[in-house]
């Protein structure tokens, strides 16, 4: 692919891109989702092939609805469940879940993440143990890994990247990962489902698209 054109983009807020080859899934609680990241001026998937799809739609929407709202050196990283990847959902709470706020290089704490995602009006992923990390209990909270692909801990206070990972560890069910090739070019087309009583919720049975 060549480059058609290169502008300068005018900006002082902070802009990350993160990849990792082979894997641009990320596992929150028992979601498998695409992790997309907000500014107040930008949104784009974690994904390096940024390109154009039919499931970016409602996310794209949506974030620019709350974009200015987001603190100019802030971004929020999000999932977008608006088509089903691997498993369809029959309860989401709204197509978009938030997972972290970070300012720079910084990780905001949990709390203060919960809170500004409620007032964005953008659930997070159900907390299933909230204390000092102690693994029998953690074992017990797990669930079958049928409508789950895997779990997500994470420190309650604020971190910095550099410590990102002593900070954040995750838990992914054995052989979730059963294809190289990426969700985009299989069998996409479903919509996955949002719960009756979510604001997000159309009449008539159907899912906000």
């Amino acid at each position: 692919m060549r480059i058609k054109s290169i502008r300068k983009i005018e900006n002082d807020s902070y802009r990350y891109d993160l990849s990792v080859e082979g894997n641009e899934n990320f596992f929150a609680n028992g979601i498998l989702v695409h992790n997309c990241t907000m500014y107040n001026d930008y949104i784009h998937a974690r994904s390096r092939a940024d390109k154009k799809h039919w499931s970016k739609s409602w996310i794209k929407n949506f974030h620019s609805q709350i974009c200015c709202d987001i603190g100019e050196n802030d971004r929020l990283v999000v999932e977008n469940l608006y088509a089903k990847h691997s498993i369809k959902y029959i309860d989401l709470e709204s197509y978009c879940y938030g997972l972290s706020i970070w300012t720079g290089l910084r990780c905001w704490s949990w709390s203060d993440t919960q809170e500004m995602f409620t007032l964005l009006n953008i659930p997070t992923p159900k907390v299933l143990y909230h204390g000092v990390f102690d693994e029998n209990k953690i074992k017990e909270c797990f669930k079958p890994f049928d409508m789950h692909e895997g779990y997500v801990v994470r420190l309650e206070d604020s971190f910095h990247y550099k410590d990102f990972a002593q900070s954040v560890a995750k838990y992914v069910r054995k052989d979730h990962v059963t294809s190289n090739e990426h969700w985009f070019h299989g069998n996409c087309g479903e919509i996955n489902n949002l719960k009756s009583g979510s604001k997000f919720f159309r009449e008539k049975g159907k899912s906000n698209g």
